[in-house]
């Protein structure tokens, strides 16, 4: 299943993608796709129902493809080619961070370049939504607690993150730093996580290509890993990476996104995404 929510800020309603590609409503079966209906026995109802009989709608504005994200988790310099254009080691284990719930946003959303910003950058990566609680769990049964994928731009403030102090993590929150979906892509539907091409434009120019197959921890890897350390619960989400083309590696200069920039990303199975980027607007966030 492509499950979605759509509509304006704060009105959202819950629909899914038919595989005859029409919008079927799912707001007289449910009040919104939550993390409840993420779990095995939510998406086993969810998978009853005949998406012929559900109602046709227009496609309005895509928001986050479920509600009540309590977790935003983040693994970085995952690919060896971007930890080398970073100019950093291949870690030994995962790199971990946290985005900011509130960075989340629709997948085709404004991205609001903070006050001061010098060096924000773009970086399409896979996201996986934990579907059911788990902690310690083996890399064996991992991806059973995963309820499904999602492309997700894991937008970053390079001088936050690297020139400001402290952790990544005041680079990586900022607002509509987090752009999401158009779908939560069902596990089931989108097979091997671990074989799925990513690409990302600025511009129309291709600045990223790279495939899943090159991750140095795999999917199963990293929940395992994560769920040492957390308890992972359903609607936690979890980016795991961006293959080499960001622009903190551009030679013979960085690039960094400025006010009118276009990024246009996907992944294969999950859908793609559009966002212009804007000088800093209170009014484009809350709006």
């Amino acid at each position: 299943m492509k499950l979605m929510r759509h509509g304006p800020k704060g009105h959202e309603k819950p629909a899914l993608l038919h595989n005859d590609g029409t919008v079927r409503d799912l707001s007289g079966v449910m009040a919104d796709i939550t993390a409840q209906t993420l779990t095995p026995a939510g998406l086993a109802t969810l998978a009853k129902l005949d998406a012929n009989s559900l109602p046709v709608v227009a496609q309005g504005r895509h928001a986050v493809p479920w509600a009540g994200m309590r977790k935003f988790i983040a693994v970085g310099l995952n690919y060896a080619d971007h930890a080398v254009e970073a100019n950093l080691p291949i870690p030994k284990e995962p790199v971990v961070f946290t985005k900011t719930v509130t960075c989340a946003v629709g997948c085709n959303d404004p991205v609001v370049l903070p006050q001061g910003s010098v060096k924000t950058d773009w970086e399409v990566e896979l996201g996986v939504v934990i579907g059911s609680r788990c902690r310690y769990v083996s890399e064996a049964d991992a991806l059973k607690h995963v309820a499904g994928y999602c492309t997700i731009n894991d937008v970053t403030e390079r001088e936050y993150q690297i020139e400001r102090g402290g952790t990544w993590d005041k680079g990586k929150g900022c607002d509509t730093f987090g752009p999401i979906g158009p779908w939560l892509v069902t596990s089931d539907e989108v097979g091997d996580p671990q074989n799925l091409s990513m690409w990302l434009d600025v511009n129309g120019k291709r600045q990223q290509t790279g495939s899943t197959r090159t991750m140095i921890f795999g999917v199963a890897h990293i929940v395992s890993y994560l769920s040492r350390f957390m308890t992972l619960e359903p609607g936690d989400v979890i980016t795991t990476g961006t293959p080499p083309g960001v622009g903190m590696g551009k030679k013979p200069e960085p690039r960094y996104l400025k006010p009118g920039d276009v990024m246009s990303l996907g992944i294969e199975k999950l859908g793609e995404q559009k966002q212009t980027v804007y000088a800093w607007d209170p009014a484009l966030i809350d709006g």
